[in-house]
């Protein structure tokens, strides 16, 4: 008897009917019909506070940003058609790479048609199977993803400690093939900032070079934005860069930066990077020109911070489970997956669209109504977002 392509998602298909048959909509499939701002959009016909689209700096409606793809889809088209070593390669993406190179105070640049395929094509280039990586056990997909690409050892160390790296770099040093460790700056799911300072005295010591995903936290946290490793003035000392431009720059692609010279191998050997078409040209004006406008304003971090602590704190006054960081990600935990749905389908009838997060995707296993506070929100709408929760929250025996 022959199985079904389709046989193996049995499981999934229960779990996913049995979700649909609780839930009045689908939270996997809500359709933002118009954005009018960075902090409205039209979601079901009516206007909605948008608290789930990790838009930290509002720039995904940067004036800036769309007279820049305006001018390049004019001038230069609106696609290249290959990968970066055939034809795709156009003098902007040079710029742009220039230009983070140039952000970061790092020799070099690496463009990725996503950030997915950033940490896919960066991760895959650098290991192989005679190497060993370690990975905190919360790492985004993008990075377990790259993981099996390269086919390396990985050894998971709990997350954000410190102590059990260093524990488990140390039962490896017998080992005869090259050695990485992995970390992000801000963790998507739960906003929590990873000690990459500490994690620094362990690669010191057993010299493992160091790669760090700032894909949450660039544009967001340090001096001038350049991510956690900024803010805890450990730069010098991490090998690697990954990273986003569908976060704060609001657009779409990724970047690997570093000292390494050998950057250039990477470009022969990163299958995501060499058979990708690369990013088009409005994309990639519309990124330098948001990117330009990080560096020249600022005050929208400090407004960030300074919503991030709003949001934070009105969560904690009306009695919800957040954590303790505080960052433009702010994922409220529920007990289980019922009581998440009840109080995620609530807070769009109140005009109000957050991220649904459930297990297994979960680091706890325990459901998330995840937020992303931008710094163009506005302390009226992040009051009313916080007084949605708190009366969904009560009528719910939640809070």
């Amino acid at each position: 008897m022959s199985v079904g392509l389709f046989d193996k998602y049995a499981t999934l298909r229960g779990n996913y009917e049995s979700l649909m048959a609780a839930s009045p909509r689908n939270p996997f499939g809500v359709v933002i019909e118009r954005p009018l701002s960075a902090t409205v959009g039209i979601i079901e016909g009516r206007e909605t506070l948008l608290f789930g689209t990790n838009n930290y700096l509002g720039l995904s409606q940067s004036n800036a940003a769309r007279d820049a793809a305006i001018h390049a889809a004019k001038t230069m088209g609106v696609g290249t058609t290959g990968s970066r070593i055939a034809n795709g390669t156009f003098s902007l993406h040079q710029k742009l790479e220039h230009a983070l190179a140039k952000t970061f105070k790092r020799k070099h640049a690496m463009v990725f048609s996503t950030g997915y395929q950033a940490n896919l094509g960066t991760i895959s280039a650098l290991v192989n199977k005679d190497d060993t990586l370690f990975l905190d056990a919360d790492s985004h997909a993008s990075i377990y993803d790259g993981a099996r690409l390269s086919g390396a050892q990985v050894i998971r160390f709990r997350h954000n400690d410190p102590a059990d790296l260093e524990k488990r770099v140390a039962r490896s040093n017998k080992g005869t093939g090259a050695r990485l460790i992995i970390a992000e700056g801000i963790y998507s799911m739960t906003g929590n900032i990873a000690p990459l300072d500490e994690f620094i005295e362990i690669k010191k010591r057993h010299n493992i070079p160091l790669l760090v995903d700032e894909a949450h936290s660039f544009g967001v946290l340090g001096q001038h934005g350049r991510g956690v490793a900024e803010m805890q003035n450990c730069e010098d000392d991490i090998d690697f860069v990954v990273g986003t431009f569908s976060k704060s720059l609001g657009t779409v692609g990724g970047y690997c930066v570093t000292n390494h010279d050998e950057i250039d191998l990477i470009r022969l050997c990163s299958r995501p990077y060499m058979f990708t078409a690369s990013l088009p040209p409005e994309i990639i004006a519309a990124t330098l020109a948001a990117l330009e406008e990080i560096q020249s304003a600022p005050e929208l971090r400090e407004k960030l911070q300074r919503n991030a602590a709003r949001l934070h704190n009105g969560f904690k006054s009306v009695g919800l489970n957040t954590s303790n960081f505080i960052s433009p990600v702010i994922a409220v935990t529920l007990d289980d997956v019922p009581q998440a749905l009840s109080f995620w389908n609530a807070l769009l009838d109140a005009g109000v669209y957050v991220n649904l997060s459930l297990p297994p995707a979960t680091p706890d296993n325990r459901p998330l109504l995840r937020c992303s506070v931008m710094a163009a929100h506005s302390f009226e709408e992040i009051d009313r977002a916080v007084e949605a929760f708190g009366a969904i929250a009560k009528n719910l025996g939640i809070a």
